[in-house]
C-alpha cells in the first residue's frame, strides 16, 4: 500500500492543481472527433473505419489500464502519472509528424489512449491518497467533472484554431498541453513513499473480481462510457451532416455545440453525485440512466427536425448522460477498501473504457448499415447509444440493496 498523505498543501489547492493538470493533459482529447470529417475525406474512410479511429484511443486505454492503475497500490501514483503524461505528449507529437494514413493514425492514437490510462485514474488515486477521508467523495466528483472541462476546452480551442492552421499543427499544440501537465504535477505535488510488496497484486485482483458490488459499478461505467464516447466521437460529424442537409446558424459551428455539450457535463456530474448521496446511489442511477436512454432515442428521431429544435435536445441529452458519471466513480471508491482502490479502479477503467471503444465503432457500423447520408443511418447510430446505457442500467440493477447504498458521504 502507498501512503502519501500531503500535509504541506491545503486540500483545496491539491484538488485545484490536479484538476488543472487533468485539463492540460486532455488538450488533444477531441482532436480526432473534431477532425473526423476532414480525416475521413483525406484518407477516404468508411463510417466503420472512422468509428475505429475514434474508438482505438480507448482500446489503447483498456490494454494498459489494468497494469498502470493497479500499480498505484504499490507505487506512488504520481510517478505513474508523470511517465504517462509524458507519453501522451510523445504520441500527439508522433501523430502530428508521422500519421499520413489510417494505419499510422491508429497506432499513434492508440498510444495516446495508453497515455490517458496512466493519467486519468492514477491522477485520481494520487489526489485522493493525499486528501483527508471526509473530502474524498466531493473531490472525486470535481475531478471526474473536470474530465468534461478538459474535453469541452479541447473541442473549443480546436474549433477556434482549425481554420487557421493545418491539422498536424493542432496535434503539436496538444502535445505542448501534455508537457505542461507534467510540469504542474512534477513541481506542484510532493513525491510520496512507495511500498513494493511481491505477490500482493494477485490477492487484490481476486478480492476485487469476487466483489459483486464492484462488478456492478464496473458494468454501469461500461454502459455510461459506451454512450458518452460514442456520442462525443460522432457529434461533430453528425452536426456537420445536419448542416449540409439543412444549413442553419445553429449548426454552422459544430465545434461550439460540441464544446457546450461537453461543458454541461461538469455541473451535471457534480449534481449527480450530490443526488446520489441524498437519495441513495442505486436509486439515483436506476432513475437517471433510463432517462438518458430515452433522450438518445429522441435525439435520433429529431434528426429530420429543425436545428432550432435539434440543438437544444442534444444539449439536454448531453447533460443527462453525465448525471451518473461521478455517482458511479464515487460509489466505487466508497465501496472499496483503501488498500484495494488502485486495483478496483484498474478493473473499473478497463471495463468502462471497453464501452468507450465499442460505442464509436458500433455507431459507425450502424451508419454504414443504414446509410451514412440518411436520417435512418444517424437514427440507428443513436439507438446504439441507447442500447449501451441500457446495458449499464441492467448492471446497476444487480447491486444488492445494502446499507452502504443509502445516504453516505
Amino acid at each position: 500500500m502507498t501512503s502519501v498523505t500531503d500535509t504541506t498543501r491545503s486540500p483545496l489547492l491539491l484538488v485545484a492543481l490536479f484538476c488543472a493538470a487533468e485539463t492540460f493533459s486532455m488538450a488533444g482529447f477531441a482532436l480526432v472527433p473534431s477532425l473526423l470529417p476532414r480525416l475521413s475525406e483525406q484518407w477516404s474512410l468508411s463510417a466503420t473505419e472512422g468509428g475505429w479511429l475514434g474508438g482505438i484511443f480507448f482500446l489503447g486505454y483498456i490494454l494498459a489500464v489494468p497494469l498502470l492503475v493497479s500499480l498505484t497500490d504499490r507505487l506512488d501514483a504520481r510517478r505513474v502519472y508523470l511517465a504517462c503524461a509524458g507519453l501522451s505528449g510523445i504520441a500527439l507529437a508522433g501523430f502530428a509528424s508521422l500519421a499520413d494514413s489510417l494505419s499510422a493514425a491508429l497506432c499513434w492514437w492508440s498510444l495516446a489512449g495508453l497515455g490517458l490510462a496512466g493519467t486519468y485514474m492514477p491522477g485520481l488515486k494520487a489526489m485522493t491518497d493525499r486528501l483527508p477521508v471526509p473530502v474524498q467523495s466531493r473531490a472525486t466528483a470535481f475531478y471526474t467533472a473536470t474530465f468534461g472541462v478538459g474535453v469541452g476546452l479541447s473541442y473549443l480551442w480546436i474549433e477556434l484554431l482549425q481554420g487557421l492552421m493545418p491539422w498536424p499543427s493542432l496535434f503539436a499544440v496538444a502535445a505542448a498541453g501534455a508537457a505542461l501537465s507534467v510540469l504542474l504535477v512534477w513541481r506542484g505535488v510532493s513525491p510520496g513513499k512507495s511500498s513494493l510488496r511481491p505477490g500482493v497484486g494477485h490477492g487484490q485482483w481476486r478480492n476485487v473480481l469476487h466483489d459483486r458490488r464492484i462488478l456492478a459499478f464496473c458494468g454501469g461505467y461500461f454502459g455510461h462510457n459506451w454512450e458518452l464516447f460514442g456520442f462525443r466521437a460522432w457529434l461533430v460529424a453528425y452536426l456537420t451532416w445536419t448542416h449540409a442537409m439543412s444549413p442553419d446558424a445553429w449548426t454552422a459551428r459544430p465545434g461550439w455545440i460540441a464544446a457546450l455539450a461537453t461543458f454541461l457535463a461538469v455541473p451535471a456530474s457534480i449534481l449527480g453525485n450530490e443526488g446520489a448521496q441524498h437519495w441513495g446511489r442505486k436509486r439515483w442511477l436506476q432513475s437517471v440512466m433510463p432517462l438518458s436512454c430515452l433522450l438518445a432515442l429522441i435525439v435520433g428521431l429529431s434528426g429530420s427536425q429543425s436545428s432550432r429544435l435539434l440543438v437544444p435536445v442534444i444539449l439536454v441529452y448531453a447533460a443527462s448522460m453525465n448525471l451518473d458519471s461521478a455517482a458511479l466513480t464515487a460509489g466505487l471508491l466508497t465501496e472499496t477498501p483503501p488498500e484495494q482502490r488502485g486495483t478496483a479502479l484498474a478493473l473499473y477503467s478497463s471495463i468502462g473504457f471497453a464501452g468507450g471503444f465499442i460505442g464509436p465503432v458500433a455507431f459507425g457500423a450502424a451508419l454504414d448499415a443504414f446509410g451514412r447520408n440518411t436520417h435512418a443511418g444517424w437514427a440507428a447510430g443513436f439507438v446504439t447509444l441507447a442500447f449501451g446505457v441500457g446495458c449499464g442500467r441492467w448492471a446497476i440493477g444487480r447491486i444488492e440493496s445494502q446499507g452502504s447504498d443509502t445516504k453516505r458521504q
